[in-house]
């Protein structure tokens, strides 16, 4: 398939993909296969009934998905892959980005609370993203798009893996007192440059560790490439 993934990383996969799933109820039959099918509809952005016979009947695909998004299995999942990163304790980078929200969930009725704002440009969604040292995911949580990355900044930094880092590197945009406050009573050195306006400015500030920020950059751009992401085509946060 086209994850580019080696057999070993499947192993891992798929051995915490079990362990995410409740023991109760009915188990998949294939979960590569299954994991395989949601791939290729995120990356080829079609609709369920478009799904190639290959991967099983389409119906059978969605509802096993729907009821696994529903029940917190992808949520336990990423969070056991993330426990898996190897550089989490030592820094981690929070970055967001803006995707405008496509007809389909933004014309929808029953979209309060789905993580869609209204902004100049429409209905839009935030990404409010965290990766470890190597720019590998740790997690991530929804917005509206008109949303101040400052407000966030705390969320960000307890969503995820329970592994507190060194470091904790953004970008001005959550330049705060509270914030960096926040992060040292967790036990976390904040490392945000000053804002133009701010009395601070001017004070000893790590350049060279705050470029490791970039980072997060091509991640962001990779997951942005996924245009049914980009385009927030789903109606409901938790899809």
């Amino acid at each position: 398939m086209l994850t580019g993934m080696t057999e070993e990383d499947w192993a891992l996969t798929l051995a915490l993909f079990d362990a995410a799933q409740s023991s109760r109820g009915e188990p998949g039959h294939d979960d590569r296969k299954f994991l395989e099918a949601l791939h290729y509809f995120t990356v080829h952005n079609i609709t369920w009934r478009a799904l190639p016979a290959e991967f099983s009947k389409w119906n059978s695909v969605w509802k096993r998905f729907w009821r696994l998004s529903r029940s917190g299995v992808f949520e336990a999942f990423f969070q056991l892959l993330a426990e898996q990163s190897a550089t989490a304790h030592l820094a981690q980078f929070l970055d967001s980005t803006v995707i405008r929200a496509h007809v389909s969930a933004a014309g929808a009725r029953g979209q309060q609370n789905q993580a869609s704002g209204r902004s100049r440009g429409g209905f839009s969604t935030k990404i409010h993203l965290k990766t470890d040292l190597d720019g590998n995911p740790l997690d991530f949580h929804l917005t509206g798009g008109e949303a101040s990355d400052a407000t966030q900044f705390e969320t960000s930094l307890d969503t995820g893996p329970d592994i507190t880092p060194r470091v904790a590197i953004t970008d001005e945009g959550c330049d705060s007192q509270a914030n960096r406050a926040a992060a040292r009573a967790r036990g976390i050195t904040p490392i945000i440059p000053r804002k133009a306006n701010s009395r601070e400015r001017g004070r000893f500030f790590p350049k060279k560790l705050y470029k490791l920020r970039a980072r997060i950059e091509p991640t962001i751009g990779k997951l942005k490439r996924f245009k049914r992401i980009a385009l927030r085509w789903e109606k409901t946060d938790a899809s």
